[in-house]
């Protein structure tokens, strides 16, 4: 079997790798097989098609998967939408909100209440900061 065969196996398997991890490592090093085995159809010897790949794999781990790694981290965060998007949102106690119920103004709509502590009583005009949703009932802290 020649050894450009080889390359070009070890780039597949490491390619699928990458896939499953998505880590931008084992795609680099599927790179460095695949430009090896092009060093290797061309006839160079074993020990040349080593350093191919090591040099190539190298220049891949240092220069291009630091770029990929920055790049991912400035992905904008994901959006929070529905029930989940007013985690943290303030509202406004429209009748008193103890640890066993009560009502808020929240997002411009009317909603059930509790208190996330339940020893607290929370008066009528306060402001709280949503801190959980459990189905159709806010719980709520108090403003400091």
């Amino acid at each position: 079997m020649d050894e450009w065969i080889i390359w070009v196996i070890l780039a597949v398997v490491l390619g699928v790798a990458e896939i499953f991890t998505l880590t931008a490592a084992l795609g680099l090093l599927g790179v460095a097989s695949l430009l090896t085995a092009g060093a290797a159809a061309i006839g160079l010897p074993v020990p040349l098609q080593l350093l191919v790949f090591a040099l190539t794999s190298t220049a891949g781990l240092v220069v291009i998967r630091p770029l990929v790694q920055r790049h991912n981290i400035r992905q904008p965060a994901l959006t929070r939408f529905g029930v989940d998007a007013l985690v943290g949102k303030p509202a406004y106690v429209l009748s008193e909100v103890t640890g066993h119920g009560g009502r808020i103004r929240l997002a411009g709509e009317e909603w059930s209440a509790r208190a996330y502590d339940e020893t607290l009583v929370i008066p009528t005009g306060a402001t709280v900061d949503v801190i959980e949703i459990d189905g159709a009932t806010a719980l709520v802290y108090p403003r400091e």
